[in-house]
Formats: C-alpha cells, sequence, structure tokens
C-alpha cells in the first residue's frame, strides 16, 4: 500500500456515526447523527460530510453495534435448532452456578429458541471424537421440512461433542440444503471448537439470530460503499481486536458482537505503548453506554467466556467466541435519568439515543439525561457543541431536569449535580470491576479516556480512582474509528483436547495445531493475504490434575515445532504464571484443556506523529465562563481551543478544552499538560 494510501474507518454509536480518514498523516474527522432505521444511511450521510475522496480510499474498516443492538433489543429473525437426541433442553438448563444463588424469584434468561422450534436428531460422538451413533439422515430431512413449513429461515446445528469430530454436522448441513437450500445455517463447531455444549449451542443459536440481519446489513452497505466510490479493501471490526472482510463476517456475524467498543480499547494500548505507559486503563463513553477495560504490559485481554446481558443477579448468555475482556454499562451521555420507588437518582441504562436524543437537542426528547446535566452546569457550551455544528437549548435542558428538582425540593442545578454523581458513581463502580475487583492498583495505571462524553468525565473518575495520570488522545470523539485503523487482520482458533501435558505429548499437539494453522492459512488465502504475511502464535489452557480453572500459557515452540523440550519449556512458565494468579504452584502433573492459535496478518496503519505546534497558552484561550465544579464551587473557568493549544505547555484548573466533537474538564486542583503527540495529560496538582 503506498504513502499516499486513504484509510478510513467508520464506527456506528447509540448516538453518533464516527467517521475517521488518514492520508499523508493528516487526520480528517466528521460525525453524523446514527440512524436506527437503517445504519448504512449513518454510515453514507458521514462519508458525504467529509472532505475525502471516496475513489482515493483503498482500506475501509467498519465497526458496527448492528449485532448487539439485534440482540440487546430482541429484533433478531426467529431461528430453529437441530440438536443430538436428548439435547434438547439444553438451552433451557443453562448452569448450575447461577450468579445469585439465595435469590427465590430468581428466572433463567429466555432462550431465544423457544422449545416447539428446536429439533432432536439420531447422533452421538464421544469427547473424544468417535462415533457412537450414526446420523440418522431422515431425521434431518425431517426436522428441516418442517422448519421450512413454518417460515423459518435461519437454523443452528449443535451437536454433543462436535468440537471433538465435526462430521455429523457438516452432513446435515449437505442434507438441509437438499431439502431447504434457501435457510442460513451455522455450524457449532466452525464458531467453536471448545467442549461445554450450553456455550457453544447457544453461541450457534445467537449467530443463527443475527445472520440475516447482518447479512443484509453488510450487503447494502457495500452497495452503499461501491456506489459512493469506495472500491478498496472493506474490513469490519471484529470482537478480538481484530479485522476480517465483509464476507467472512456475513458467515459469523457473532463475532462481531463487540464490534464497536474494541476500537477504542485498541487504540488505549497503542496510545500506552506510544508514551510509555503499558499498563492503562481504557475508559470510552459514549452517548448511550461507557465501556472500560484493562490493559497490562500493552496487551489486550481477550477471552473466549463472554457473557451477554450478564449481572449481578442476573445470568445472561454466553458467547464462545474471542471477545476483549470489556465492561460495558448503560452511561452515556444520551442515559435518561430517573426516579426510582425508593425516591432514589437513576442513570440509565435506557437512553435518548440518536432521535430524539437528549432534551437539549431540541429535537423533542423531554426526558433528562447526562448532557443536560453537563449543559446545566456550565461545562458544555451550547452554541459550540459538535463545533458549533448543533445548537443547544438549555431552556428544554432545564425543563427536563425540572421534575427531579421538584421531588428533591431544589434548585434545577442541584438536581444536575445529582445525575452527575450517581452517573460518575456508576462508571467509577465499572473501572473498579476491571481494576481493584480483580487485584490490579489503579495507581499504577493510567486512564485512556475517550468518547464524545468521555473528556467532560474523565478527571472526575481519574482523580476517584487514584490513577497515575488521565489522558485524553487526540480527536477523543472518534477515538474508536481511529483505533480500528490500528488493527490487524485477525483470526483466533481455539480447540478443546483434554489430555495429560508432558514431553510424550508433544507429537499430538504438534499435529493439532498444525491443523489449526492449516485452516488459518485457508482463511486467510481466501481473502488474498499471502502466506507468508501471515504469523501465528500458540498458546494452550494448562492446569493441574484435577483442576476446574486453567492458565492461559505461551508455548514456547522450537521454530514451527512442538517438540517435548517446548513442552517442558511450557510447563515451567506455566508453573511460574499459575503461581502469578492463584500464589502456589504444585508438584502434581500437568493438564492440558485447549489449545489456541491466533493467526494475523499485518495491514498499513497511520502513524502516532509528533505534533509540531508552538505559540503561546494565551492564544488558545477563546473565553470565560461560569462553570458548577459541585462541590468545589462555581469558578470563572477559562475555556481553552485544543486545536491552538502549544505542544509541551503545561495549566492549571479549572479549565475546560473544547473541540468540535468532545469537552475536556480540568478540576481546580488538577494540571493539564499537553504532550509532544497532543495528548491531554491531567495530573493532580
Amino acid at each position: 500500500m503506498s504513502e499516499n494510501t486513504t484509510r478510513a474507518a467508520v464506527d456506528i454509536g447509540g448516538t453518533f456515526t464516527d467517521f475517521v480518514a488518514v492520508r499523508d498523516g493528516t487526520l480528517s474527522l466528521e460525525k453524523a447523527s446514527t440512524t436506527p432505521e437503517n445504519y448504512a444511511n449513518g454510515v453514507v450521510d458521514v462519508l458525504s460530510k467529509s472532505d475525502v475522496s471516496m475513489d482515493d480510499i483503498e482500506q475501509f474498516v467498519h465497526g458496527t453495534t448492528v449485532v448487539i443492538n439485534a440482540i440487546t433489543e430482541r429484533e433478531g429473525e426467529d431461528c430453529a435448532l437441530i440438536t443430538t437426541h436428548g439435547f434438547r433442553d439444553v438451552l433451557d438448563i443453562t448452569r448450575a452456578n447461577r450468579p445469585d444463588m439465595f435469590n427465590f424469584r430468581y428466572e433463567k434468561p429466555e432462550p431465544f429458541v423457544p422449545r416447539r422450534d428446536r429439533f432432536e436428531v439420531s447422533e452421538r460422538i464421544d469427547q473424544a471424537g468417535d462415533i457412537l451413533t450414526e446420523l440418522d439422515p431422515s431425521d434431518v430431512r425431517e426436522a428441516a421440512a418442517e422448519i421450512r413449513d413454518r417460515g423459518i429461515e435461519t437454523i443452528a446445528v449443535a451437536y454433543v461433542n462436535a468440537y471433538a469430530n465435526p462430521d455429523h454436522e457438516q452432513r446435515t448441513r449437505d442434507l438441509i440444503a437438499d431439502e431447504y437450500p434457501e435457510a442460513y445455517v451455522t455450524l457449532s463447531h466452525e464458531l467453536s471448537e471448545e467442549y461445554r455444549e450450553y456455550e457453544r449451542t447457544n453461541t450457534a443459536v445467537l449467530n443463527s439470530y443475527v445472520r440475516p440481519i447482518a447479512d443484509d446489513y453488510l450487503t447494502t452497505l457495500a452497495d452503499h460503499l461501491e456506489e459512493s466510490g469506495v472500491e478498496g479493501n472493506r474490513y469490519v471490526m471484529k470482537s478480538n481486536a481484530g479485522t476480517s472482510s465483509f464476507s467472512q463476517a456475513r458467515q459469523s456475524p457473532i463475532e462481531m458482537v463487540e464490534s464497536g467498543p474494541v476500537g477504542g480499547v485498541f487504540g488505549a494500548a497503542r496510545i500506552g505503548e506510544q508514551l510509555g505507559e503499558p499498563d492503562v486503563i481504557s475508559f470510552d463513553m459514549g452517548g448511550t453506554t461507557a465501556k472500560t477495560s484493562l490493559i497490562e504490559d500493552g496487551d489486550v485481554d481477550i477471552e473466549t467466556e463472554y457473557w451477554l446481558e450478564s449481572s449481578a443477579r442476573d445470568e445472561g448468555y454466553p458467547v464462545q467466541v474471542p471477545v476483549v475482556d470489556i465492561v460495558e454499562i448503560g452511561a452515556g451521555g444520551g442515559s435518561i435519568a430517573w426516579i426510582d420507588q425508593g425516591g432514589s437518582i437513576n442513570v440509565g441504562p435506557k437512553s435518548a439515543g440518536a432521535d430524539p436524543g437528549p432534551a437539549c437537542y431540541g429535537r423533542g426528547g423531554t426526558e433528562p439525561t447526562v448532557t443536560d446535566a453537563n449543559l446545566l452546569t456550565g461545562r458544555l457550551n451550547p452554541e459550540y457543541f459538535l463545533g458549533g455544528e448543533m445548537e443547544l437549548d438549555v431552556d428544554q435542558a432545564r425543563a427536563s431536569l425540572e421534575p427531579i428538582a421538584d421531588e428533591f425540593g431544589t434548585d434545577v442545578r442541584q438536581a444536575a449535580h445529582g445525575v452527575l454523581q450517581v452517573v460518575n458513581s456508576n462508571m467509577a463502580h465499572a473501572l473498579k470491576q476491571v481494576s481493584l475487583q480483580r487485584g490490579y492498583d489503579p495507581r499504577q495505571f493510567a486512564l485512556v479516556a475517550s468518547g464524545g462524553a468521555g473528556g467532560l468525565h474523565a478527571a472526575t473518575l481519574g482523580r476517584e480512582l487514584s490513577v497515575k495520570e488521565t489522558i485524553v488522545p487526540r480527536a477523543p470523539g472518534q477515538f474508536s474509528a481511529w483505533g480500528m485503523l490500528l488493527t490487524d487482520l485477525r483470526r483466533d482458533y481455539v480447540r478443546t483436547l483434554v489430555r495429560s501435558f508432558e514431553p510424550d505429548a508433544a507429537d499430538i499437539v504438534d499435529d493439532a495445531f498444525a491443523s489449526m494453522a492449516d485452516r488459518a492459512r485457508e482463511a486467510f488465502d481466501a481473502e488474498g493475504v499471502p502466506r507468508e504475511d501471515i504469523e501465528l502464535e500458540y498458546s494452550v489452557d494448562l492446569r493441574y490434575d484435577g483442576q476446574e480453572h486453567t492458565v492461559q500459557t505461551p508455548v514456547r515452540s522450537d521454530g514451527d515445532r512442538i517438540t517435548g523440550t517446548a513442552i517442558e519449556r511450557t510447563i515451567e512458565t506455566f508453573h511460574l504464571r499459575h503461581d502469578q494468579a492463584y500464589n502456589f504452584q504444585l508438584d502434581d502433573p500437568v493438564e492440558l484443556v485447549n489449545l489456541r492459535l491466533t493467526a494475523t496478518a499485518a495491514v498499513s496503519k497511520p502513524a502516532i506523529d509528533v505534533l509540531e505546534r508552538d505559540g503561546r497558552l494565551s492564544e488558545a484561550r477563546k473565553a470565560e465562563r461560569p462553570v458548577d465544579f459541585g462541590t468545589e464551587g462555581t469558578h470563572e473557568t477559562p475555556i481553552y481551543d485544543r486545536s491552538t493549544l502549544p505542544v509541551e505547555v503545561s495549566f492549571d484548573g479549572p479549565a475546560v478544552v473544547e473541540e468540535p466533537a468532545c469537552t475536556t474538564l480540568v478540576h481546580p486542583d488538577q494540571t493539564c499538560r499537553v504532550d509532544e503527540y497532543g495528548n491531554l495529560r491531567i495530573s493532580q496538582q
């Protein structure tokens, strides 16, 4: 790819759709309202606002909330399940280890496939992959015919132990194609080769549930891109912080379940790496949600045990695909404040979204939101929202908060502070979930804050957690889209192989890894990636014999071979990692549970260049206005234009730094420094 290549990314959020393009090191940024009725329209809108020539875009990366929204809003397509005889109710049985053991009103999550649409067929394969009962083709044909007659267009196939031998699932797809060729068919082993039939079955079901919607969306978007003149390589952001082609994403859309947020996490990791801060906490607050993830030693943590809609009281739904470890809560600029039956203020998870949006947008919204509260405390400039593209209505914001003020017998300004205190508390709890509650000391981490609303709350949260410093990168309002441009093509493969792990197992382990590597190369071949560009990383999930939990351990191979010596070195590493995680190690035999292969292919990325901007601080000071900092009082606060702030300059709070897509708040007891890359770095005085 040439030096003059234009690389572009679009990230669809709950309120705004963000666009970032990089050409010759120059950033081009735009925002447009998200269009929930057809998300592709929002993409077209933001592309049309850009001054970038669509013909010049040679790399287009897209992150979308289409999949997660379809699941959370229950707007997917009806699907059917074909499974092994005797396992029809696995979606109802779920797991015994429910989160709230003493809740006598506990209800299990409602399956995405009702029992009437689950079909059993005769077949059985054991955990070693040996066939115990041959597949009965007539059972499959009858099930497919019944599904067709019911008008259900998408089918999940999940057989017990298919991870060990996929033959019956593959034959089932051929049989369905003969009986019902129009159906979308998902095979569980193609998404996950891990054991645990409930998790694997539910993953196949969710993929089937969203597949027609994702297929239609990506097809429509591809058509729009072609009409707009975008003919370059098109990639979709996946939940594992990698990208894939549109065609591959159509087959396994569940891998896009956290497509948007992971761009911000990956971008935060790269910012930390650039600044010599490998330990960072990513914090992204948009219009609908706030997302956070912990990055240790520059590594983004990726899990294959991910649960949607889970909480301290609710079990949620498992997704057994690689997903960046993210904690996400309903706390964004558009999150609605409300009073519960006990008379307490709550914020979220319901959001005003893009339409009608917060009350201050003047589009018909009447309920109070976080954005309305920030506006009434002077933190937002009503005449400079989105760089002046949208003027905010202070009177509408005030009217929306009056019911809360009346309920507590206070004024509107105090009601606004109550809303901000609650939402900050919610977000601080999420930040503690990924740090303190997992044994990490936030004081050893930097907080990298992004999102359109992130800068308004980052300094407050950073102070509460006592982080080393709070970093607000350049273009925070489009940071997730920018982070997408830093990712590579990536595929993760996990295969369960439970057996003893000793030097004698080298040939078996090596053969299994070789098979996984062949799958990865074939998948990249289909996307036109040269084999010499593919990099492979191997790891294993190990445990002491008799344990339940495992520790992921990198395999220290001898070149491309897994030898007995390599296994001995890997076991030594496992002992150290187990001691680090659980504070002890044993002399017991070590058992292998899962093999993991990560295949990546590098793509061109924008550089994080040093910013050359001289001048005086006074030249960036555009105005003053009173800002209410709550318990810190109201201060006449200088307002700075971020685009003209000179680098390597510091200034004390109180201060507000404005840019078109984000406003950053600096408290009276804090100092802000502009580093050589243009990042705002906030610390306590």
